[in-house]
């Protein structure tokens, strides 16, 4: 075998072992040699490799049972860090997790509009003050930034209330360039939505079936898709586009518009707004009064027809096993979407189709952010080019199988 095969094939196995550590949070060297299907004598090797590293640690031996004691090898949290940035309508937000998911720092700033000058440089602020964090030895293991973004978020200033052509510089604008300028480190782009699927997929617990129709309900409504327990981004990179879906109802002078125009958080914002509240402390705290879950009700009852025949679109498409809704709205709230959504269902002829699984999701608003975190550690550290779907009887919080760059 050539040196650059040799070379390939040990990198593989690297990632091979990493990977059955990353989802099971700690194996022995026998357990390892198991699960990857490498010989005993493989396995230490490469776990030997690994523990000079820095990226795998040993743990105290494992005394009791039978035969001789077990030393568990767990990945060293301190072995790999990734930093993730949501860049939103109202907001940017970055995360810095190491490379078990625990959350090392995290900031978020809000603004009225997405204005790309602003918002880059903002960007850019805040994932060096996130590195400032880490010391000299840990900025050196600080593998990549993901970004998380809506596509063509140039089309939207309309629907924002903006002049028209007040975004027009995201045309152009390249935000992992001047990421990447700023900080050194590499930087790859996702749609926020799949990246928010991702998230649900590897750090959540409610993705467990082989295909789901993940929906998250942001400023925008938008979605992701899981196929053959993969995560499908489509050829063009907008499957799971949801928002895009048209409506009965009319939009301006279109004889249809789209589902983001009548099942969008940006709705439920206004009319909080219009009602005398704040709506950015409403979702955030979760706390409510008589009046703001008035507000709430006649939402949902606006949202639900159009959002209902959307998901049955979708299921007439694909055979979709579930139906997954996160996003911005507090737990409570998301709950009762979640289930009107599945009461909704049953209102439409479904004759053809399949029963499906009505769930919320487990992460909620920091989905996105968390998702573009946590895309270049499975990147780096699986040996698979898809995103895999983890069994329901994982621990949560646990990071699971590959990841493929979906932007």
């Amino acid at each position: 075998m050539r040196g650059g095969d040799t070379t390939g094939l040990r990198a593989y196995n690297e990632r091979l072992i990493m990977n059955a550590l990353r989802r099971a949070g700690a194996l022995s060297r026998a357990e390892i040699a198991r699960e990857t299907g490498l010989s005993g004598q493989a396995a230490s090797v490469i776990v030997s490799r690994l523990i000079e590293a820095g990226l795998v640690v040993k743990r105290e031996k494992v005394r009791g049972h039978v035969g001789q004691p077990s030393t568990p090898i767990a990945p060293n949290p301190a072995g790999a860090y990734s930093l993730g940035v949501k860049i939103g309508r109202h907001s940017v937000e970055a995360l810095l997790v190491n490379l078990t998911g625990d959350v090392i720092g995290s900031c978020r700033e809000r603004f009225p509009a997405p204005l790309p000058d602003r918002t880059i440089a903002t960007v850019i602020t805040q994932v060096r003050d996130l590195l400032g964090l880490l010391d000299e030895e840990a900025r050196r293991r600080v593998i990549g930034v993901g970004i998380a973004m809506p596509g063509e978020i140039e089309a939207w200033a309309t629907e924002l209330d903006l002049a028209p052509g007040s975004l027009d510089g995201w045309r152009t604008a390249d935000v992992p360039g001047a990421l990447s300028a700023a900080t050194g480190l590499e930087a790859s782009l996702y749609n926020d939505a799949t990246a928010a699927c991702a998230a649900e997929m590897i750090a959540g617990t409610s993705i467990t079936t082989r295909s789901a129709l993940y929906v998250y309900m942001g400023t925008f409504i938008g979605g992701g898709v899981v196929l053959d327990g993969k995560l499908y981004v489509g050829e063009q990179a907008n499957a799971g586009a949801i928002g895009s879906m048209p409506t009965g109802r009319a939009q301006g002078r279109r004889r249809a518009g789209q589902l983001i125009h009548c099942a969008s958080v940006l709705q439920l914002e206004r009319a909080l707004e219009a009602a005398g509240f704040n709506s950015q402390e409403v979702l955030f705290t979760g706390n409510t009064t008589p009046e703001i879950e008035a507000v709430f009700a006649r939402w949902m009852e606006g949202t639900l027809p159009e959002f209902a025949r959307a998901v049955v679109a979708a299921l007439s498409i694909i055979d979709f096993e579930a139906v997954v809704v996160d996003g911005l709205l507090p737990p409570a709230w998301r709950n009762r979407l979640t289930a009107g959504l599945e009461e909704s269902l049953a209102d439409f002829n479904l004759s053809g189709l399949s029963s499906t699984l009505v769930t919320a999701g487990s992460i909620g608003p920091m989905a996105r952010v968390l998702g573009a975190a946590m895309l270049p550690l499975e990147a780096r550290f699986s040996p698979d080019t898809d995103l895999l779907v983890r069994s329901s009887q994982r621990p949560a919080l646990e990071p699971r199988e590959a990841v493929r760059k979906a932007g």
